[in-house]
């Protein structure tokens, strides 16, 4: 039983060994890329006229600007094409406790990720039936590309209906 043992502890080891040695690169050419010092320029994100952070937009503007597509801009006035970002839609709901029938304030969140502007038509259509004052619209995670095809993110936009 003793030589089993060794006979398993030695094959283990053997094992571990040629991994590693098949797992290493041979020297060679490299594919590393060198990335000169580039500074991404300070972005704006608007929707219509509404640009950057938090906003407050009156519930009937909120849904004409909702079919809008997101712009992406920096000082110089350079537009910058959009990749990809995240929608969210933070509505105003009740919930009834079943217990006492008593109706408490709630909120519902839908959200999605995007790949063009503007949003989906039945996106717009569904915000636009459903918007109420207080209720939250918030592009974020936008990622978009310049003219030489870098990538960077741009700043979020949060849109609260009044």
């Amino acid at each position: 039983m003793r030589t089993e043992f060794k006979t398993l502890l030695l094959l283990v080891f053997t094992c571990f060994f040629i991994g590693t040695n098949y797992g290493q690169k041979i020297a060679g050419k490299s594919n590393i890329v060198t990335i000169k010092n580039y500074k991404p320029p300070k972005l704006t994100t608007s929707l219509g006229s509404f640009a950057d952070s938090l906003q407050t937009v009156p519930t009937p503007q909120a849904e004409v600007i909702i079919a809008l597509p997101l712009t992406i801009t920096d000082a110089k006035k350079n537009s910058y094409t959009v990749s990809s970002y995240n929608f969210l839609y933070k509505r105003r709901v009740v919930t009834e406790d079943e217990a006492t029938g008593k109706v408490s304030p709630a909120s519902s969140v839908t959200s999605g990720m995007f790949k063009s502007v503007p949003l989906p038509t039945i996106w717009i259509e569904q915000v636009r039936e459903n918007l109420k004052p207080g209720e939250e619209l918030y592009f974020f995670d936008i990622i978009v590309k310049d003219a030489q095809g870098r990538v960077m993110y741009a700043p979020n936009l949060k849109i609260v209906t009044q």
